[in-house]
């Protein structure tokens, strides 16, 4: 399947004539976006403006204060793509992530058992863990962005294009030039991140072993138009990852040494390796 969509992406005409996967490709599409509609037609039918419930409802609410200025941009196809952005980039990056996150934990089980010391004191065992734990478990933390800066998730990030030239350094970057910055050569500088191939939270760890901030992570690309999803993706992995790991231990079906964590490619991101794994309740 990895190999297939690399070969559209390169030959679409060509790919049309080869049998695949690849061929379910627009079908799930139009499946998605025949979802999204009617999730769309029955929010309208439904819409309380003083009660919103999700992203559909704002949007429409939007629309509707903004509905005699000829320019606004809240509109019905900007409704599909932005919530269709939402529902495809925001739930199969964050999976990815989890799954990769998983991976490693699989081949580096005392790194899990540090997470486990961290959960068990600082949220126990009869609550779920919330937003405001996280600043208290800095290894936790630490190990969730060394997940993310060691997969390098994207790579080579969105293509942007410049609005107008654009001075950088001693270039001046014509208006209209499509940007496609390498995530991959500031995750991975070996002056910030010593031996950056290799996994380590102690990357984000001060010697003290509290959390280290660092202007090099940028899984979520960079610039003003990094992200809009940012906030909630580092929500949804910090909620995820400790409710999993408060509750069950991860148990390999190999000998760890063997597991092979190194990142395969599909499309646009890098994917884990296929893998299996049990999950025993704690």
């Amino acid at each position: 399947m990895l190999l297939s969509l690399q070969l559209l992406n390169s030959f679409p005409s060509f790919m049309g004539f080869i049998p695949g996967p690849h061929h379910r490709l627009i079908p799930n599409a139009m499946q998605a976006k025949d979802f999204i509609l009617e999730q769309a037609k029955e929010h309208r039918a439904t819409l309380e403006p003083n009660n919103p419930r999700d992203f559909i409802d704002c949007f429409y609410i939007k629309m509707d204060q903004e509905k005699h200025h000829h320019a606004s941009e809240f509109d019905t196809e900007n409704l599909f793509i932005s919530t269709l952005d939402l529902f495809a980039a925001g739930t199969e990056t964050t999976s990815t992530t989890l799954r990769f996150g998983f991976l490693i934990l699989l081949k580096y089980p005392e790194i899990e058992e540090k997470v486990h010391e961290e959960i068990d004191q600082v949220v126990g065992r009869s609550r779920r863990p919330c937003m405001a734990d996280r600043g208290q478990m800095p290894y936790t933390d630490a190990v969730l962005h060394e997940i993310q800066r060691f997969i390098s998730l994207v790579p080579l990030s969105i293509p942007h294009a410049v609005v107008k030239d654009t001075p950088f350094r001693q270039y001046i970057i014509p208006k209209g030039t499509t940007v496609i910055p390498d995530l991959t050569s500031v995750l991975h500088d070996s002056k910030e991140f010593p031996n950056p191939t290799k996994f380590d939270p102690q990357h984000f760890l001060n010697k003290d072993g509290s959390f280290r901030k660092s202007d090099y992570f940028m899984p979520f690309s960079a610039g003003k138009r990094i992200c809009a999803g940012e906030g909630l993706a580092r929500m949804e992995l910090f909620l995820f990852f400790t409710t999993i790991l408060q509750n069950f231990k991860l148990k390999p079906l190999m000998d760890p040494k063997e597991i092979d964590i190194t990142p395969l490619m599909s499309g646009l991101t890098r994917v884990p390796q296929t893998y299996k794994l049990c999950a025993v309740p704690r």
